[in-house]
């Protein structure tokens, strides 16, 4: 059974992706990220200390901070400077930030932060994939930039960035929106790197368990999404 998706979208189809740079000229590196109908700004500020359990170590930290605008969803959301951050918030930031620690060696940093800020300003769905996503590149460009003023030396870096997928009425499919996620009978956030390595894997049954076959299916969907993520780290 064929799936309608939204704009008539394949089952194995991301959603059109535009990013664009230095959108938030006052940071480091920064940049706003589009999937579709969801849309994160990802900036990158450079601090000149770590952590007290870095303290003269010479390693450096790259952490993360997520969150959603009042009305980037179909209802109003408090904000969580006043009502506080909720568990969901907490468990995104820290995902994103373990994500983004796979892209370098943290002894070439130096003892510096790397202070990733994503805040979703629209959402349709897979927010914490393109926050993820979107911060790599962010931070991809805050490094080239310390490279630029002598601060650290070139180093490889990894391909990072993050897909969901999910069964909807038994089918596979890539890159959910909001509608299909919320009726989703599993449904699966996967961090690989560009050459098809795992991250993190979070994944769910909703309405009933899944198959090894299914999940695999999952897995090949996800893994060609990350595919095409991945020509986003070419500069134009």
């Amino acid at each position: 059974m064929n799936i309608e998706r939204k704009s008539n979208r394949k089952a194995s189809e991301i959603r059109p992706v535009t990013i664009e740079k230095n959108f938030q000229p006052q940071a480091d590196a920064s940049l706003l990220i589009t999937m579709g109908d969801t849309h994160v700004i990802c900036a990158v500020t450079v601090e000149e200390s770590v952590p007290p359990f870095l303290k003269d170590t010479g390693k450096g930290w790259i952490t993360a901070e997520y969150g959603m605008l009042p009305c980037s969803a179909s209802s109003r959301m408090q904000r969580e400077a006043v009502r506080g951050r909720s568990g969901r918030t907490y468990e995104i930031q820290r995902l994103i930030g373990r994500s983004l620690r796979m892209m370098v060696d943290l002894n070439k940093l130096g003892e510096r932060t790397l202070r990733v800020d994503c805040d979703v300003i629209r959402a349709d769905g897979g927010t914490r994939t393109a926050s993820i996503t979107g911060a790599a590149l962010a931070v991809k460009d805050a490094l080239a930039g310390l490279q630029d003023k002598g601060l650290i030396a070139a180093t490889p870096l990894t391909q990072v960035a993050a897909i969901s997928v999910g069964l909807v009425d038994g089918q596979p499919l890539l890159d959910l929106d909001y509608i299909e996620d919320s009726s989703a009978e599993a449904d699966a956030n996967f961090v690989m790197t560009g050459d098809g390595r795992l991250i993190e894997v979070q994944c769910t049954a909703e309405e009933r368990p899944f198959t090894r076959s299914e999940f695999d299916e999952l897995t090949e969907l996800a893994q060609k999404g990350i595919n095409e993520l991945s020509a986003l780290w070419d500069d134009k």
